[in-house]
């Protein structure tokens, strides 16, 4: 039985590896690579394997940096299941058409800027090649097991990230010695009493361990703490005369911050009167995956809006945009407003458009409400960089920017420790999604902890279990 590191290895983004066992090769995760826009092509078209030899994919959830390779990876060949949750598989189409017409629409732009050398960008993938994906996908509940090849057993559990996310369990029967042995991908883990959505599972005991650490070495916030310095950083950019805008995913942090309005307006700690929108097709069709699923719901969210009958995703003053006209029109609004709109991490999408027109301001506000990969502008506007590029062009950062990660849907290093200590019989531990320095850290602290044989791989590694 081996493990082959493909992505996300001492960084972030781009979550692949490949269990092989049995004569089979089991792809965990088939994310993309965002980063450095010459690193980004290089990463996600080459994959560092055949696509043809992986026999399975188990997909933990369906962020783009988990998720949003699999036509590409269909593309060049890839014909088996798809593994997921339900919600995973409800979710996959709007998650993976729009990062389709995102891939097409850069190529059109870069093709534009190239018409004179003659040469021709063709995208990662297209919608087409999403339409071939999609019907490989076989969802799952739950605590449900399914043999997915001779010999290996597959179960989910909640990971308490996003809406589907799953840790992946495996029960393992190795021909090659004929030992059981039980591997566990966390995926990306999430918090205790976040809101929406349930808490992560707790695994029991495990042989090897393939864990994330993002937040590897770092604590966040509680999450009250965050509600309060949100009310806060709303109502100072409102006495300024400013507007708000937060970065967000469409999945998963674009709802928590929507929430959390709802329940500031409800509580009186926010003006009811301030225009909230939500700049994103995405994000709409999302929700409305999200009104679907209300039973994956944490007991508070029931309690506080959904038994009350209360919409916790809709509210008098917010609005949803779904058209560019909609889009657009928010840069003549006068006076304070609210816009939540993506990428997360300021990298695609209408954010760039409405961050361009507010970034000279300093009036305005910008909330980076979750992590914020190396080379991203998020990053930069995290560092204090005083000139950024937007578009190409240059632009001097007068507007607020105010870092909250208690938003973080990802285990800080007290969560990780927590969760990893409680699991029995591990033998070894592979510390994958994270930068260096916080997978190091970590490390530290696992040895401190008594958990000793842990491994940080490169990319392109290969270990022997």
């Amino acid at each position: 039985m081996k493990l082959h590191f493909r992505g996300a290895n001492r960084e972030v983004t781009g979550s692949r590896h490949i269990l092989e066992v049995n004569g089979k090769k089991i792809l965990l995760d088939c994310g993309l690579y965002q980063g450095r826009r010459q690193d980004e092509l290089e990463k996600n078209q080459n994959f560092g394997f055949d696509p043809k030899e992986i026999d399975v994919v188990v997909l933990s959830h369906v962020h783009i940096d988990h998720s949003g390779n699999l036509p590409n990876l269909v593309k060049q060949g890839f014909k088996g299941p798809i593994y997921c949750t339900h919600a995973t598989a409800d979710l996959l189409p709007f998650m993976l058409l729009d990062s389709a017409y995102i891939q097409e629409r850069e190529a059109e732009y870069i093709n534009k800027k190239k018409r004179k050398t003659g040469e021709v960008v063709e995208p990662l993938y297209t919608e087409d090649d999403v339409k071939d994906t999609l019907p490989l996908a076989r969802s799952l509940n739950y605590g449900e097991k399914i043999e997915i090849s001779p010999g290996l057993q597959l179960r989910f559990e909640e990971a308490g990230h996003i809406l589907g996310s799953a840790m992946c369990l495996f029960a393992i029967q190795d021909e090659s010695d004929g030992k059981e042995k039980k591997l566990v991908f966390t995926g990306d883990l999430g918090r205790y009493n976040m809101p929406l959505i349930r808490d992560p599972y707790q695994v029991e005991s495990a042989d090897f361990l393939l864990s994330e650490c993002t937040y590897g070495n770092r604590l966040h916030e509680s999450i009250l703490d965050a509600e309060e310095a949100l009310a806060v950083a709303v109502n100072e950019t409102v006495e300024r005369g400013g507007r708000v805008l937060i970065p967000a995913f469409s999945l998963g942090r674009t709802q928590e911050i929507v929430y959390s309005l709802h329940k500031l307006v409800h509580e009186g700690k926010i003006p009811d009167s301030l225009p909230i929108y939500v700049d994103s097709p995405l994000s709409v069709n999302l929700t409305s995956v999200f009104q679907q699923h209300l039973s994956e719901f944490d007991q508070e969210t029931k309690e506080l809006f959904i038994d009350k009958h209360d919409d916790p995703f809709g509210f008098d003053r917010l609005k949803y945009t779904q058209s560019v006209e909609e889009s657009k029109a928010l840069n003549n609004h006068h006076g304070p407003c609210i816009i939540i709109s993506s990428s997360g991490m300021v990298e695609h999408g209408r954010i760039l458009h409405h961050l361009k027109n507010a970034i000279e301001d300093p009036k305005n506000t910008i909330l980076i409400v979750g992590y914020q990969a190396q080379n991203t502008l998020g990053r930069k506007l995290v560092e204090k960089q005083k000139v950024v590029n937007i578009f190409g062009e240059p632009y001097k950062v007068k507007i607020n920017v105010k870092v909250m990660n208690a938003y973080s849907a990802h285990a800080d290093r007290s969560d990780l420790l927590d969760f990893i200590t409680k699991i029995d019989g591990l033998k070894k531990v592979y510390l994958v999604h994270g930068e260096e320095e916080a997978a190091q850290d970590f490390k530290i602290a696992l040895a401190e902890n008594g958990i000793t044989d842990v491994t940080i791989p490169q990319f392109g590694e290969v270990d022997t279990l």
